[in-house]
């Protein structure tokens, strides 16, 4: 439940943010370079989404372990069922 209530508190926090440079008409309280920038800020967050989701991914695909004990055990089964298979009638061609 503390998790959800930390991403609920951040995206309160940057939807407020947002909101406050969108509906910022007669306020003035942001430049109009502050105010452009603040207007993009969902295009610069899936951005930096993808970003850090690609490097992730990118990562995780460089560090890929091998697992050749599981591999040697999987050869293994495979064989024990083509025996079995075989004494049941199976052909493998």
């Amino acid at each position: 439940m503390v998790k959800a209530v930390e991403w609920f508190t951040g995206i309160s926090l940057l939807l407020s943010m947002w909101s406050a440079f969108l509906f910022d008409t007669d306020l003035r309280l942001f430049t109009k370079l502050q105010r452009d920038i603040g207007l993009m800020m969902p295009l610069y967050l899936i951005i930096a989404f993808a970003s850090v989701s690609l490097a992730i991914i990118g990562y995780r695909v460089a560090t890929f372990n091998d697992c050749k004990d599981a591999a040697t055990e999987l050869k293994k089964q495979l064989e024990e069922a083509r025996k079995d298979l075989k004494k049941r009638g199976f052909r493998f061609d």
